[in-house]
């Protein structure tokens, strides 16, 4: 495993930059945290070095992410925001010739994984099962009594993802929802796979049930072993293309019809990564390998079952406003009128 890197870590603010930050620096290397909120609680972590970065959606967002690397001088960087995924296929090699590397899916995985009605097309067309999809001109082919889920066709963490029992609810929802898709609304066991696939397209999955879920996020989860749940992530990295540190979200059902469903993928860390880490999975050891073309030690990523993780709130700084890393805001506006 490379040893005392600099690595930049975007979306220090959510679960699964905050808790990539702590554990990179629990391997010995120094991490510049970045985030797009000043307010960020990555930011405030002992010893990072804290960056604010615009939106992804931002226009300033690629020349000033530029201009952060330049400052910083980070040997590698791993975003944890889906958005911004895009953007740094784009930059992949412009970070390449200033000594950043990246470790980035193709363009088609991304838009297949971020875009959820896209990701129901790859995933149908490859014969793996995935939620029945319905575009808001194509509601009239739902059910008119059916449970129902409306969310953002390119979101991330559950935002604005509204339940619902009949097709006029989520033809109502579709307004108020941007950029919505419905799905019809799967029961079972909930799970996650945190997976990573090497350079040659290997994959290791390591299967996390979702035992309670707040925002989107697995508060309390265990690991499991089943082999059609493992065999069905697989199938469906492949059918994206995934490459890297990336995540398959799915239900083991308890209704007739396929006992697997697979309903999303991210390619970025899950919220609750560290329970694979806990339960034998060295998921960040191994990511970093690949990052800087070492080879991936599959081996290393096996795992054992009932290994279990309860996530809850914490104060990570109290102090004096502003705090320290307030300037950045003042500096980052400053910068952007230039």
């Amino acid at each position: 495993m490379p040893v005392h890197q600099r690595i930049l870590v975007t979306g220090v603010g959510g679960a699964p930059g905050f808790d990539l930050t702590r554990h990179l620096q629990s391997l010995g290397h120094d991490v510049i945290a970045a985030d797009a909120n000043p307010m960020a609680c990555g930011l405030a972590l002992t010893g990072v070095t804290p960056c604010l970065l615009p939106p992804a959606a931002d226009p300033d967002f690629s020349t000033r992410l530029m201009q952060a690397c330049r400052t910083h001088q980070p040997d590698a960087l791993i975003s944890t925001v889906e958005r911004e995924l895009l953007p740094l296929v784009a930059l992949q090699d412009d970070l390449a010739a200033i000594g950043v590397r990246t470790w980035l899916p193709s363009r088609d995985a991304v838009t297949a994984c971020e875009d959820k009605a896209r990701f129901h097309t790859v995933l149908a067309a490859h014969g793996i099962p995935t939620p029945t999809t319905f575009l808001p001109h194509e509601l009239d082919q739902a059910p008119l009594r059916a449970p129902l889920i409306v969310k953002p066709r390119g979101g991330q963490g559950s935002q604005n993802v509204i339940a619902c029992e009949t097709r006029a609810q989520a033809s109502v929802l579709c307004e108020l929802v941007p950029d919505p898709i419905v799905q019809e609304r799967l029961t079972g066991r909930e799970f996650t796979a945190d997976c990573l696939v090497d350079h040659t397209g290997r994959a290791s999955v390591i299967l996390r049930e979702r035992l309670l879920v707040k925002a989107g996020l697995a508060v309390a989860s265990r690991t499991f072993h089943d082999a059609e749940a493992t065999d069905m992530v697989d199938r469906t990295l492949r059918a994206v293309g995934a490459a890297g540190t990336c995540c398959v979200q799915g239900f083991i059902t308890d209704a007739d019809g396929p006992r697997v469903v697979v309903t999303e993928a991210n390619a970025r860390f899950a919220g609750a990564f560290p329970l694979s880490e806990a339960a034998g999975a060295h998921l960040v050891a191994q990511t970093l390998n690949g990052l800087f073309d070492e080879p991936v030690d599959h081996t290393q990523l096996a795992y054992k079952p009932n290994v279990y993780l309860i996530k809850s709130f914490e104060t990570v700084a109290t102090g004096t406003w502003p705090p320290p890393w307030g300037a950045l805001r003042d500096n980052a506006t400053a910068e952007g009128t230039r």
